[in-house]
């Protein structure tokens, strides 16, 4: 009985840190551009029903593992194609999964009072959480070889992980509207002006996120593959945006109050969430604040861990391995345990990946832009899917050519 409201509340994971964080620092810069991110995915599941159906009931049928076998398996399964995507999706995860660790340890700086602008890599916070995310996705997301076997326990703690952020964020949202007192006018804020909503860039953001939701290989690991029966997405239809409405609601009394407080003026705006209140000494409220950003980051890391190792083992390493004839050389070798153990080892070193990303950038982007460029990236796959599933005349050769252009442009243009 409450496994439809497991799976809504799973999908929750599409709020990470950008969205937790992020949001109110982008409302704080640039008003109304926040709502995108919150309104294409709502939009999806409250008008693309019929596609969302379609997408997992074709998934449930073939067996699909990730987005990179289903977008193989309906053009010939081409193992050409199943690893570009895959190469496309770790290219944009890398920066993704760094904004998770960046966020987490500029949360335990704000909360410390730490002063220490750039430590050393074995006495930063960020790296002590990138390694302990990774070791608990390798336990508990790769305990059997068979990836359409669906992951209740991770998918309970991932349910569970969204009630917390989203309690939390509600929390601090109601001790904003108790201090809108000291909130400037409206005006002020830049918040006002809604003829934002109608310019370009508006529509583009709310596209780029509408097509994160299923092309993201974390929400299509757990908004497809994960779908035990695609009478669950009935519920989804109304609880995820109803989900998303909550956050979307409070992000604007949190800026206010924040703006109200002065803190433009010596926190960087994505850390308004946690600094506020901090600033009328509600330690317990930060705490809170911080377990909310905390698991945010934990469980889009530890789906993105599981879904991205899945795609590397199977599409990447496993076919070069069998086209080396090592495998069908050596005698009495385990291949199933050697799959979950190269998973394991996968996911680590993405973690170290990700996590060299970070001390690597010079520049330090916010949030929503490290979070809209892996948007940007993994948007190429909708078309593919789309065409996949409804354009019979569409051709393997024309899909790859697709994704291939669309990646050197996003590598040029924006990476």
């Amino acid at each position: 009985r409450l496994r439809p409201y497991i799976y809504a509340l799973a999908l929750g994971v599409y709020c990470t840190t950008w969205t937790f964080f992020g949001a109110v620092g982008t409302a704080v810069r640039d008003g109304w551009s926040y709502l995108p991110i919150y309104l294409g995915p709502a939009l999806v599941f409250l008008l693309g029903m019929p596609f969302l159906s379609r997408l997992v009931s074709v998934a449930r049928a073939h067996n699909i593992t990730s987005i990179g076998d289903f977008v193989s398996s309906r053009f010939g399964k081409s193992p050409a194609l199943a690893a570009l995507v895959t190469i496309i999706a770790l290219t944009a995860a890398i920066p993704y999964l760094s904004l998770q660790y960046k966020a987490v340890g500029t949360s335990i700086d704000v909360l410390t009072g730490s002063s220490a602008s750039h430590p050393a890599w074995f006495a930063d916070p960020a790296f002590g959480v990138a390694i302990l995310m990774a070791i608990f996705a390798a336990l508990f997301g790769t305990r059997q070889i068979d990836a359409t076997e669906h992951h209740e326990g991770v998918m309970l703690a991932i349910a569970f992980e969204s009630v917390v952020k989203l309690l939390a964020f509600v929390a601090v949202g109601v001790f904003a509207l108790l201090h809108l007192d000291e909130a400037p006018p409206l005006d002020a804020t830049r918040l006002g002006d809604l003829r934002d909503v109608a310019s370009p860039s508006f529509a583009a953001s709310a596209l780029l996120a509408a097509a994160a939701i299923f092309c993201l290989p974390r929400q299509f690991l757990v908004g497809v593959v994960e779908c035990a029966d695609p009478a669950d997405l009935r519920t989804a239809r109304w609880l995820f945006p109803a989900y998303l409405a909550v956050f979307t609601a409070f992000v604007v009394p949190v800026v206010l109050a924040g703006l109200g407080a002065g803190l433009a003026d010596t926190h960087h705006p994505d850390a308004f969430v946690l600094t506020l209140p901090m600033q009328h000494g509600q330690t317990a409220l930060a705490i809170l604040v911080f377990l909310g950003g905390l698991s945010a980051a934990t469980a889009m890391v530890i789906m993105a861990s599981i879904a991205l190792a899945t795609m590397i083992t199977n599409d990447l390493i496993m076919p070069l391995l069998w086209r080396s004839r090592w495998l069908q050389s050596a005698v009495g070798t385990d291949v199933g345990q050697l799959v979950l153990w190269l998973r394991r080892v996968t996911i680590v070193l993405l973690a170290l990946l990700a996590y060299g990303y970070y001390r690597g950038t010079s520049t330090p982007a916010s949030l929503a832009a490290i979070g809209m460029l892996a948007f940007a990236a993994v948007a190429q796959f909708a078309p593919a899917i789309l065409a996949g599933l409804y354009w019979r005349g569409a051709t393997r050769g024309g899909v790859f050519i697709g994704l291939l252009v669309g990646y050197a442009v996003w590598i040029y243009a924006l990476l």
